[in-house]
């Protein structure tokens, strides 16, 4: 998708969190709102397991390049106008295996993005950048919703 809108405490709209169906919806929590992953993890899943595999499989939302991920866990950052807190790291399953039909869940281990909770809602869009909030780190560009689940 090229745009998608984040709801505070909710989740993307259209995504089975916010719907509330599909596989593991009805565990609600702030860590469910929405999930990113990095391009560069991708990447490195074909580089070095020799698995390829659509952004989108990983059943992440919204796909982001040149941004460390793991860093934002506990901390506040922007995807466009949107205000995040990164909550854990999200840890590849066996559903994502199951779903892909792809055995990546080794490759992508400590790797597999971020889950994040929405504190101020707003659209975000295929280029808008990533920010932490109040530190000093770098401006990042990020990438919009893909794929989904």
């Amino acid at each position: 998708m090229e745009e998608v809108r984040a709801v505070a405490g909710k989740g993307l709209e259209g995504d089975r969190y916010h719907r509330k169906t599909g596989t593991y919806s009805a565990k609600d929590g702030p860590d469910r709102q929405v999930t990113l992953i990095e391009w560069e993890a991708v990447e490195a899943l074909e580089r070095e397991y020799g698995i390829g595999m659509d952004p989108g499989e990983t059943r992440r939302n919204i796909v982001t390049k040149d941004v460390s991920l793991n860093h934002l866990v506990g901390l506040e950052f922007m995807v466009g106008v949107a205000r995040m807190r990164g909550i854990r790291l999200a840890e590849p399953c066996g559903h994502m295996e199951e779903v892909s039909g792809k055995k990546a869940r080794a490759g992508l281990v400590h790797r597999g993005g971020l889950r994040a909770e929405i504190l101020v809602g707003g659209v975000i869009r295929v280029g808008d950048e990533i920010e932490a909030v109040g530190t000093n780190a770098q401006t990042h560009q990020g990438g919009g919703k893909k794929g989904g689940h």
